[in-house]
């Protein structure tokens, strides 16, 4: 459990956005839960989004954008609001402070004096508190395993919450499988939470969440297609972060589409794994991603690639020409044994329960206490940089 910080984003600038969000994802703890690029957007985006920090640049318009931030500053005074401009004009910096502006930033970015600004925001705010860690798993190809890999992970580090349960959430929701994959048959799903998303609260959540014999607790995706089509990305926000509230871990399967609900993901995410397999097919789609987040301005420290379905004697992919090729390590590996997880898959249990001591059960076990101890030996963390998982400036590639 630690604080975060949950900050939306304003910038009417293209070129300027991965600059913006590479300055913010850098830092431990910031969770980005809204993008907008219109002005007439900062004020619905406030109304429908939960945040402590509104980031607006006012760059290339700011005559017209700095009264906006300033009426924001003014009607949400529970919700700072910086705004970042290459302006040094002295009657810019006095018009934003009279409005109640908490931070007057100018271009290039600072991040240390950002990050100190977030933390005085957090310590003044009463409305800030720990957050679980939120961890979306991806499959990088049709049959690539997230599913298998984010219920499983789930299950393995309700062991070692130490305050909290752990939640894990369908994202896919037309062809989700995560209850029936767990033997469960919820009468409520992520549908009903995002019904009236403003009114989420610890009872509600509590009715929705369906616990499972292994400790985990599961939101299940919509029943019917009609009900995915009203899920928003706002609902994704919503919702996520009030399980984070409740839940020492949350884990998501998903996103598996690139859409608004999916990107307010992977901004949000404090862990993204992504599941790959030894297939020029699977090595290519990763490419593919890793570019893209890393040309978005995404915190790369925050994506880590898990191959499944590893086989010594397969006539597959060398895992070394594979991290030459994505500029990235493999940080863990599962072995292939399908038919030890099709038989739980089939039988609707973890690994756990089905076979404590395979070998396929006990590499995820490893990768769960890979994640629960981001300071041990051979934590995830520290197969990809120094220090623990939040305590620190992270470098975005």
């Amino acid at each position: 459990m630690r604080q975060s910080v949950r900050v939306i984003v304003f910038n009417a600038d293209e070129g300027y956005s991965a600059t913006l969000r590479a300055d913010l994802l850098c830092i431990p703890g910031v969770q980005i839960v809204a993008e907008v690029d219109e002005v007439t957007l900062i004020e619905q985006a406030v109304a429908h989004f939960p945040a402590e920090v509104v980031v607006i640049h006012l760059d290339p318009m700011p005559e017209t954008v700095l009264p906006v931030a300033s009426s924001v500053a003014s009607s949400h005074p529970g919700i700072a609001v910086f705004v970042v401009t290459s302006s040094t004009d002295g009657q810019y910096v006095l018009a934003a402070m009279r409005a109640g502006v908490k931070e007057f930033i100018t271009k290039p970015v600072d991040r240390e004096l950002v990050a100190n600004a977030l933390d005085k925001v957090l310590a003044q705010s009463e409305s800030t508190q720990e957050r679980g860690a939120l961890i979306s798993v991806m499959g990088t190809i049709g049959g690539a395993g997230s599913s298998t890999v984010a219920t499983n992970v789930a299950v393995e580090l309700a062991d070692f919450a130490k305050k909290r349960p752990v939640a894990i959430v369908d994202l896919d929701f037309r062809f989700g499988q995560l209850s029936t994959m767990l033997d469960l048959q919820p009468d409520y799903t992520i549908a009903d939470l995002c019904d009236t998303p403003e009114k989420i609260d610890a009872g509600v959540i509590e009715k929705a969440m369906v616990k499972h014999n292994t400790g985990v607790h599961v939101l299940a995706r919509p029943n019917r297609f009609t009900e995915a089509d009203q899920i928003t990305a706002a609902h994704c926000v919503a919702v996520l972060s009030a399980l984070q509230q409740m839940y020492e871990y949350v884990v998501v399967d998903g996103p598996n589409r690139y859409d608004s609900g999916g990107l307010a993901v992977l901004d949000m995410a404090d862990m993204n794994l992504l599941v790959i397999q030894l297939l020029v097919t699977s090595v290519r789609n990763v490419h593919r991603m890793l570019d893209e987040l890393r040309g978005g301005g995404y915190n790369m420290d925050r994506f880590h690639l898990v191959c499944n379905r590893v086989e010594r004697d397969a006539h597959s992919l060398e895992i070394g020409h594979v991290e030459e090729t994505l500029k990235k390590a493999v940080i863990h590996q599962l072995p292939d044994d399908w038919k030890t997880v099709s038989t739980a898959i089939n039988m609707g249990v973890s690994l756990k329960e089905y076979s404590p001591k395979s070998k396929i059960r006990m590499s995820v076990r490893e990768l769960a206490r890979r994640i629960a101890e981001p300071d041990g030996e051979g934590s995830v963390q520290s197969n990809t940089s120094k220090g623990g998982l939040f305590s620190r400036l992270l470098n975005a590639v």
